[in-house]
């Protein structure tokens, strides 16, 4: 039988030996927030993680927090240690992006700072090639439209990088665009511009960006096809 044990607030109730985290689920649907950005009312409570020992581990988060997100992402640093990614909204000041293994919260971004405001993660990679990991997201996707980067260490998440005028989600939308995608050249992050008009391939070699345009935007199978290198 597999194990499950309790985390609350971040902090492991049932001791446990550091594992790599191999699946992870939101659980504990609720409306207790009531910003509906991705077309319905129901958020999430909870997070469990799987570790590739098979035990399982679930986090409850307080009442004036929820996952306001599709679903956990599993990243991989460049040590090898596997995490889950997610975002994570409280109630007042809006939403963050937070990385979490079986013993909870590992780091995160400060929260937007108001209320019913949300980012649209983009994904995790090296992206300028230092062997450090970068994370990227759409800071508020339907009103500051930037990409922000950080770069996470021993002393957590710190801001790196940002471009103004890029999306990847609109209002109402189940999922999320884009995402990271490496083609020979090196990660490039793939989102669409600020008015939905065309995607491109944005790199970072860690303090400049490379834009690359790559054609008009039809709709989701526009990003599988950047995605796919084609």
């Amino acid at each position: 039988m597999l194990r499950i044990a309790a985390l609350v607030l971040g902090a492991l109730i049932a001791s446990s030996a550091s594992a790599d985290v191999v699946s992870a689920r939101y659980t504990d649907p609720t409306d207790r927030y009531d910003h509906g950005i991705l077309g319905d009312a129901i958020e999430w409570g909870g997070l469990e993680v799987t570790t590739d020992s098979g035990q399982r581990f679930k986090l409850t988060l307080p009442e004036t927090h929820v996952f306001e997100d599709v679903a956990p992402r599993i990243i991989q640093t460049p040590v090898g240690r596997t995490l889950a990614m997610v975002v994570e909204t409280e109630r007042s000041t809006g939403a963050r992006l937070a990385l979490y293994d079986e013993t909870g919260l590992v780091a995160a971004t400060p929260h937007i700072g108001r209320t019913h405001r949300w980012l649209a993660p983009i994904g995790a990679a090296d992206l300028d090639g230092d062997g450090m990991l970068e994370i990227a997201y759409v800071d508020r996707p339907h009103l500051a439209k930037t990409i922000l980067i950080w770069r996470l260490s021993d002393s957590g998440l710190t801001k790196v990088g940002d471009l103004p005028g890029y999306t990847n989600h609109r209002i109402g939308e189940d999922n999320i665009a884009g995402g990271i995608r490496d083609c020979g050249a090196g990660p490039q992050m793939v989102v669409a511009d600020s008015s939905w008009r065309n995607v491109y391939a944005i790199g970072w070699d860690g303090s400049d960006f490379t834009i690359d345009s790559l054609g008009r935007h039809r709709d989701r199978t526009s990003f599988a096809a950047a995605l796919n290198c084609r």
